[in-house]
């Protein structure tokens, strides 16, 4: 059992690791040379075993790229952006050119020099780097900043903001399988693959890694944020590798990926989102990203091929964040309806756009009186296999499966693009199901599902896009009728968690009803400036944005429990 700490520092549970020099990151970081020029390398290997050895799939390919980065640069720049954008692009074209046009003496490739300059350039800017001294810095600098904020919350005046009465964890609960992670984390490699709800996940769970005593992970990052000044000086030293969403050819996919499974062949942790992007829905993810997560499986084969029983296993961890409230939820769910309306498609507009407003935006957060749960699921293999403590697996009826064997073709380990694909998507639809079972319900969620079902029953012959355009005063519950609907719910919702599809906070785990409502308006109120469900002046529950109420009852979506009220 590790031992918890609970110091100033922000730990919950002692390091794994107290030598900052063992950590795979450290090490990558002081060979980062050298890992470039390997994954340039592989990446082009990769490129051209897709493109059939074909030098003019390779033409073509190097066309595709050329045009769609020429549009990328002129009408999508981003500050991130290196410098020299439009410089190294315009390069590219006039050597494209001369190339096809034959004033080059091309070799077996004659556009490998494009590729090996392009995949380099990829290759540079998605690397991140290390810097321990930043970490350690950033650990107490977000540390500190969190119990500031959460004081400031508990009294009246910013003297609150100097005061350390309270513990950040009384407000972040750290719940789940830690001390069965800490323990594979000594014997693997671990992915850690969280829900999507809010810009501030990024942050959060990186603190409630470090919390835990786990190293440092290697995690994605848009690009778009290293624009934000502060963002970029921390994630520029903190590990983050750039994902830039606006490149969708294969030169710049292939480097992303081989980025991705070369970090996890030399041990180092990895986060991803594998829902992509934020929720807009507010519903916890039912369709994963699944490219990342297939770069899980390569490693794994390869790690078996080179180092045989020796080989470090691949561990794979959920985790959902879990929010009595969302602050994007009104620009979240505008967006969600937006596009299952068909009216028009979203450009990605990231709420932190300056380093003020995403000051504003965490402040925000942690002085509204509210908790959060970071629950780590139970984890498991790269097939779903249940883990022991030394990190050996088992298939449902009890049986210890050696999962080499997985990557078995006539009696030896081999590559198979198509079989690995199928592991990927069966894992993608594994996490689905472990996210529904590790989610923690609050009661701000509760009340949201039973008042929007009401609303939507009342009016059954109008469409969600007709529901949403309904006056406020149209949007009323007498307390009765909640307060039964929400006792039926909780009565469903507790039989699930007593068998294990769900988790509860403790209110409504053992909460009265009444109680569970009042802190389910409190909760639902505590920030948004339409409440999505308040009290009126004749003591009936109101709601002023149903948008809003929809977000928070979507939560709740894929249990069935429409049936039950």
């Amino acid at each position: 059992m590790a031992t918890k700490v609970h110091n100033q520092d922000g730990w919950l549970y002692d390091p794994i690791y107290p030598d900052a020099s063992t950590w795979p990151i450290v090490k990558l970081a002081h060979e980062r040379e050298a890992f470039i020029k390997e994954l340039v390398a592989l990446s082009i290997e990769n490129i051209k075993e897709q493109l059939g050895n074909n030098p003019a799939n390779l033409k073509d390919e190097l066309a595709r790229t050329l045009y769609s980065e020429r549009i990328r640069v002129s009408q999508t720049p981003w500050k991130a952006d290196a410098p020299d954008e439009k410089e190294f692009w315009s390069k590219v074209k006039k050597d494209m050119v001369r190339i096809n046009a034959g004033h080059e003496n091309p070799h077996a490739f004659g556009h490998e020099d494009l590729i090996q300059r392009i995949v380099k350039r990829y290759a540079e800017e998605i690397a991140g780097v290390f810097d321990v001294n930043a970490y350690d810095f950033a650990k107490r600098f977000t540390t500190t900043l969190f119990s500031r904020l959460l004081n400031a919350s508990q009294g009246k005046g910013m003297a609150r903001l100097f005061e350390t009465r309270h513990n950040l964890h009384d407000k972040i609960h750290l719940v789940g399988e830690i001390d069965h992670i800490r323990e594979l984390a000594k014997r693997g490699t671990i992915i850690v693959v969280p829900t999507h709800f809010s810009n501030l996940d990024s942050m959060l769970i990186g603190w409630a890694i470090q919390s835990i005593g786990l190293p440092p992970v290697l995690y994605g990052a848009g690009l778009n944020l290293f624009g934000i000044k502060i963002l970029a000086w921390f994630m520029n030293r903190l590990g983050a590798y750039k994902v830039d969403r606006r490149k969708k050819n294969m030169l710049y996919l292939e480097t992303l990926k081989m980025y991705s499974e070369l970090s996890l062949r030399r041990g180092c942790n990895g986060l991803f989102f594998p829902g992509g992007t934020r929720s807009r829905s507010g519903m916890l993810e039912k369709r994963l990203k699944l490219g990342l997560l297939g770069t899980a499986l390569q490693a794994q084969r390869l790690n078996f091929e080179n180092d045989g029983e020796e080989a470090k296993k691949i561990f794979v961890v959920p985790v959902t964040i879990n929010y009595n409230f969302v602050l994007e939820a009104q620009s979240l769910i505008d967006q969600h309806l937006k596009i299952s309306g068909q009216e028009q498609y979203y450009v990605e507009n990231d709420d932190f756009s300056t380093s003020t407003k995403m000051i504003k935006f965490i402040y925000r957060f942690f002085t509204a009186s509210s908790e959060i749960a970071v629950r780590f699921g139970t984890p498991m293999d790269l097939f779903g296999n249940r883990l022991d403590e030394e990190g050996r697996s088992f298939d449902p009826h009890g049986n210890e499966v050696d999962i080499k064997k997985y990557f078995y073709s006539n009696g030896e380990i081999s590559k198979d693009l198509q079989r690995d694909a199928e592991y990927t998507r069966m894992l993608g639809e594994e996490i689905v199901k472990r996210y529904h079972r590790e989610a923690v319900v609050f009661s701000s969620q509760v009340v949201a599902f039973a008042a929007f079902r009401i609303i939507k029953a009342r009016y059954s012959k109008m469409d969600l896009y007709g529901l949403m355009r309904l006056p406020s005063e149209d949007l009323t519950i007498r307390p009765k009728q909640l307060m039964d609907a929400v006792g039926k719910l909780v009565e469903r919702l507790r039989e699930m968690y007593a068998n294990g599809e769900i988790q509860l906070e403790k209110e409504v785990q053992e909460g009265s009803i009444a109680n569970i409502v009042k802190k389910g308006v409190a909760n639902l109120g505590i920030y948004h400036a339409k409440l999505p469900l308040m009290y009126n002046e004749d003591k009936d529950f109101q709601s002023q944005d149903i948008k809003v109420l929809f977000f928070y009852h979507n939560r709740l979506e894929g249990y069935g429990l429409h049936k039950f009220i």
